[in-house]
């Protein structure tokens, strides 16, 4: 196993990697919408926010947003899963599985939060 940390990414807010590499898997931690010290206004600016610090992390690992191969979302309000998508759809236009979900809070009472399971070319 490999632990990662990016240093292009929000440190985490708690005990805990931005991702880890276990053979030929990348496994990224939830991410929240932190750029810089503070939280993007607009919920599009929240979501580009969540998918750029995925994307950073990625990168750091040497991967980039097409080896996605799960995504998983945490919304507070799913009633905002349609402008979600419209946002999501224009950085994963290779479909990776995936699973959005409602929840009751999120850390820093954000209202996002995805991880993401990445995979290695062989």
């Amino acid at each position: 196993m490999e632990f990662i940390n990016s240093e292009k990414a929000p440190k985490p807010v708690g005990p805990y990697s931005h991702a880890v590499k276990a053979g030929n898997f990348l496994f990224v931690s939830g991410q929240i919408p932190i750029m810089g010290d503070s939280i993007p206004e607009s919920f599009e600016e929240r979501v580009k926010a969540v998918i750029e610090n995925v994307r950073a992390i990625l990168n750091s690992a040497g991967l980039e947003i097409e080896n996605v191969v799960k995504v998983t979302v945490y919304l507070k309000d799913l009633s905002r899963f349609s402008e979600f998508n419209k946002i999501y759809e224009r950085y994963f236009k290779h479909k990776p599985a995936r699973a959005v979900v409602e929840v009751s809070r999120l850390p820093k009472d954000c209202d996002i939060e995805m991880e993401v399971i990445a995979c290695f070319e062989d």
